[in-house]
């Protein structure tokens, strides 16, 4: 299916989902397709998300102020225009494969909350980070104040939500946003589909089993208890062996 907001490829078990609207900015027309295109991924073993210009400049405010602003002091009607939104933040970091976010350029809050689903975070040396929703008269709402406190702390996250301020692709490497900075957006773009391949060449039960495990939020020995149950389940002698050929 072809969309206007964004673009999903496949080569071979890896998806690309691009975003490909003006400057990877969300307005209505990106909270309907994301969700399908995310459904559209079938039997991909990793999902790299991307921009085109830059990663995302977030939630286009006027495109966005139609649906938003009939429903302002009704919960219930505000709710269930933001849970359309839900549906691509919490869609993505609830896929059973793992995902790879690659950001260049701005990624600007709902960007920012959408890449803090991802399970690998990597961007060139030009990337920019912001939560600036307070700026706008409203607290973030689409998982970023929730995921980001286990991703750099909370006392970084406090920081960047409250003051709204920026932070560079040096200072998101030592907060811990993202693991690896690459020159240019080219050299991330191949580093995101190397990293791509390695991940495809491992097994899918193995590497589901650990994005449960990583993301279940459960007590320690439930969540301990779980990883023993699953890989009782998904654990075979020819992956013991195969593995010790390696």
């Amino acid at each position: 299916m072809t969309y206007q907001t964004v673009r999903l490829s496949r080569q071979g078990e890896v998806a690309t989902l691009t975003l490909s609207a003006k400057m990877g900015s969300m307005g209505p027309d990106f909270w309907r397709e994301m969700p399908q295109a995310l459904a559209e991924l079938g039997d991909a073993r990793v999902l790299i998300v991307r921009g085109e210009k830059i990663f995302s400049a977030g939630l286009d405010v006027k495109t966005n102020a139609a649906q938003i602003g009939p429903v302002l002091g009704d919960v219930a009607g505000f709710r269930a225009v933001v849970d359309t939104m839900h549906a691509v933040t919490e869609g993505l970091a609830a896929l059973p494969i793992p995902v790879i976010a690659a950001v260049h350029g701005w990624c600007i809050g709902a960007g920012l909350e959408l890449i803090s689903g991802a399970d690998i975070r990597i961007c060139s040396s030009d990337a920019r980070f912001s939560l600036p929703e307070v700026k706008l008269g409203i607290a973030a709402d689409l998982g970023g104040l929730q995921r980001l406190p286990h991703l750099i702390g909370r006392g970084r996250t406090a920081h960047l939500a409250l003051t709204g301020e920026a932070i560079d692709a040096e200072t998101a490497e030592i907060w811990g946003l993202v693991t690896e900075v690459m020159d240019t957006p080219d050299d991330l773009f191949a580093r995101a589909d190397e990293l791509a391949a390695q991940l495809v060449a491992l097994s899918p039960k193995a590497l589901e089993g650990t994005k449960r495990a990583l993301t279940d939020d459960l007590p320690h020995a439930e969540s301990l208890s779980n990883a023993v149950e699953w890989n009782a389940r998904h654990m075979t002698l020819d992956g013991l062996q195969n593995a010790l050929k390696k």
